[in-house]
């Protein structure tokens, strides 16, 4: 990723989700999106139950708990 932050990677985007049964949506940048479907794909979740993990486990705004989700998996597999 390079540091052109008009580029695609960066822009936020809307994202409709169902947690517990309730819909819902959380406003997150492509790049971490688009992470977040590789892990729940790689575990062989929806990206649902994914993030109903994570909703059930965080401490702050679920975008937040998104972005440091995936930034803590990057970091585990580079340490790897």
């Amino acid at each position: 990723m390079d540091n052109d932050f008009s580029a695609p990677a960066y822009q936020m985007h809307k994202h409709s989700l169902l947690l517990n049964g309730h819909q819902t949506s959380v406003s997150l940048e492509d790049a971490f999106w688009d992470e977040l479907m590789t892990i729940a794909k790689s575990r062989n979740q929806s990206i649902n139950k994914l993030v109903t993990e994570i909703d059930h486990l965080r401490t702050t705004n679920l975008s937040s708990a998104l972005r440091v989700f995936v930034l803590s998996h990057l970091k585990s597999e580079e340490r790897a």
